[in-house]
């Protein structure tokens, strides 16, 4: 993917939630030199999220972590859905020791 290889993204009404979470996993590919965010001020309701890359597109690699974040938080509801089901259904107290 050619394109420009860095760049600062706005989010707005979002804040270290999405931020950390979506540089850990940005953070994990390939050919990312820098990807990490800022609040400007505590005061403002949004995020500064930052990407520089060796090649591939930053709006790219932007793409693909909101997908990729996407389905791990997918993948985390189904599993503890899932947990929480088989957990109503059985009959014995749990254990609190």
């Amino acid at each position: 993917n050619q394109g420009i290889t860095y760049g600062t993204f706005v989010f707005v009404d979002e804040g270290h939630t999405l931020g950390n979470a979506l540089s850990y996993v940005i953070n994990q590919y390939p050919g990312i030199k820098i990807c990490a965010y800022t609040v400007p001020h505590p005061a403002e309701n949004k995020i500064h999220f930052n990407i520089q890359t060796t090649g591939e597109s930053a709006i790219e690699v932007l793409k693909r972590g909101l997908q990729d974040l996407e389905r791990i938080c997918d993948h985390t509801i189904e599993t503890f859905d899932t947990a929480y089901k088989n957990f109503k259904s059985n009959d014995t107290p749990m254990d609190t020791t």
